[in-house]
């Protein structure tokens, strides 16, 4: 087998407190029941996927459950959990920083913590939040904070903020929406012109963002303050404000998804990804045969695996270990 050298900026972490307090809650995030975790099964299945780095992050439900107290309680101790585990192996794992969102006194608190104390290498945010989005005015001091820091924050989907389609689990394309949702929202709020120092990595190959780059074009076009931004990315797609998204190929490598984020995405901003534990390993070893087996060319290649992550995780270079 390989030397491991793929740097996984999709991969979750389950704490077993918060895995015991979901149990407690009765909560199946995206509809599915919650994967055990632990640092062995990564370990092993890290290696088998040729990932050296796994950047960890909680995934959808978050913290938050109406309780602001209870939320900065959960994220520090998850937080903490993740700075020890990041300790222990740094050429092996790294971590997106919990937040307690839409508390966005608590957020700002936790993501200084989390960033100057325990090192993390970015944060994580839900692309909803309680039901407001990323490009809602009332979270701009975080979004700000977080442009002064540079910091590299990656998107998850959580569930919509809507009832539930019997039968259709969240994942299947309620997540995509979601992702999508947001996405849109810090476009059209003009958070990814004022907030340009942030990083956004979207999951999932951005959801359906790809797919609709040209509807989310032709949208900006009904705002005077956007349409330039607009007519430019219809005229010249290098132009175009959704190439400042960096994007995760996690359950997004297949010949039916790859083509539209290509032809989207910034080649220098993607980033790869594999949704472990949380997706099924059957689905995971299936995508990864569809990416490996894609025709890209070989310095694409490389870049989607490390290169590109290397730029945003500089202490992951080679001469830096």
């Amino acid at each position: 087998m390989a030397r491991p050298y793929r740097i996984d900026t999709h991969q979750h972490i389950v704490p077993p407190g918060y895995a015991r307090w979901m149990l407690e809650k009765g909560i199946r995030p995206g509809g599915i029941g919650l994967p055990s975790w632990s640092e062995r099964s990564a370990l092993k299945f890290m290696d088998r996927h040729e990932v050296q780095t796994g950047i960890l992050s909680l995934s959808t439900p978050g913290v938050y459950f109406g309780d602001a107290a209870e939320a900065r309680r959960r994220a520090r101790e998850i937080n903490e959990y993740c700075a020890e585990v990041v300790a222990a192996r740094p050429e092996r794992f790294g971590f997106f920083a919990t937040l307690t969102l839409p508390d966005v006194h608590g957020a700002l608190a936790e993501a200084q913590y989390a960033l100057d104390t325990l090192l993390a290498d970015g944060i994580v945010l839900l692309a909803n939040n309680d039901g407001r989005y990323l490009g809602d005015p009332g979270f701009e001091p975080l979004l700000e904070f977080l442009h002064h820091r540079r910091a590299v924050v990656f998107i998850h989907p959580a569930e919509l903020p809507a009832p539930a389609v019997p039968g259709i689990p969240a994942f299947a394309a309620d997540f995509m929406l979601d992702t999508t949702r947001t996405a849109i929202s810090l476009v059209l709020s003009g958070a990814m012109e004022k907030f340009s120092g942030i990083k956004f990595i979207l999951a999932h190959a951005g959801g359906f963002v790809p797919y609709i780059a040209y509807r989310i074009l032709l949208t900006m076009l009904n705002d005077k303050d956007l349409a330039l931004s607009a007519l430019a990315a219809l005229g010249d797609k290098k132009q175009s404000i959704l190439r400042r998204f960096y994007y995760d190929v996690a359950l997004s490598a297949s010949p039916a998804a790859l083509p539209s984020l290509l032809e989207v995405a910034d080649p220098g901003r993607i980033t790869y990804g594999t949704d472990f534990p949380f997706a099924p390993s059957a689905a995971i070893d299936f995508l990864n045969m569809q990416y490996e087996n894609y025709p890209l060319d070989p310095g694409l290649r490389a870049a989607i695996d490390r290169g590109n992550s290397e730029a945003l995780f500089p202490r992951l270079r080679p001469e830096r270990t």
